[in-house]
């Protein structure tokens, strides 16, 4: 079994097979409250991965080893991704696992004296976002001054892992925005938002 990662330009290979991996997959549930029934939760759409590797970089030429690359040069191969929001084409030779991904988090230490390092990947599945286009059609009526259109607000539950840059991402395709998101929603620390909250997702142009 071979963990792999590729990117535009090449492919990584996990110098050693981690001896495990976790997987979290799950669903949106929506509680509502209804008069004379109480709450109820409906179901809502699927959740994307998340994905957890425990895995070591070896120093030594280890025989059972796939690759000798260089451990510090593997971490900064995560680093760069995460850095540049690189999304990951992420396989498991043998298993149903063939996704984009991308990397959300690496922690890594050296322990025992070999210059082997020990690091937890944390990975999150991407999903593209798909903007519909809206076409206008103009008004036959041209005694009448043009109205400006109403303004759409949408709404959004926060969930357990989300964050801001996360969700301008998928809303906007732009993770940049969240400061401009945080201030449209009068949050004061951008970096600090709770579960259950609701958020307003205005027009982009609206930040």
């Amino acid at each position: 079994m071979k963990f792999i990662f590729k990117d535009k330009n090449r492919e990584l290979v996990l110098p050693i097979t981690p001896p495990s991996f976790t997987v979290g997959k799950g669903m949106r549930i929506e509680t509502i409250n209804i008069h004379t029934v109480g709450d109820v939760n409906l179901a809502g759409n699927e959740t994307l991965g998340v994905i957890s590797i425990d895995c070591l970089f070896p120093k030594s030429s280890y025989p059972f080893a796939y690759s000798s690359d260089e451990p510090y040069e593997l971490v900064d191969r995560f680093v760069k991704w995460i850095k540049d929001k690189e999304i990951v084409r992420f396989v498991i030779s043998d298993t149903p696992i063939n996704i984009p991904v991308l990397v959300e988090n690496i922690d890594y230490s050296e322990r025992d004296g070999t210059r082997d390092i020990y690091a937890t990947l944390a990975l999150r599945e991407y999903r593209e976002l798909n903007v519909v286009k809206v076409e206008t059609i103009p008004t036959q009526n041209k005694s009448r001054p043009a109205s400006n259109p109403p303004v759409t607000v949408k709404t959004y539950k926060i969930v357990s892992g989300d964050t801001l840059s996360a969700i301008c991402r998928k809303f906007y395709g732009n993770a940049s925005l969240y400061s401009k998101l945080a201030k449209y929603n009068n949050i004061k620390n951008p970096h600090l938002i709770y579960t259950g909250n609701t958020l307003k997702i205005p027009d982009i142009g609206q930040l």
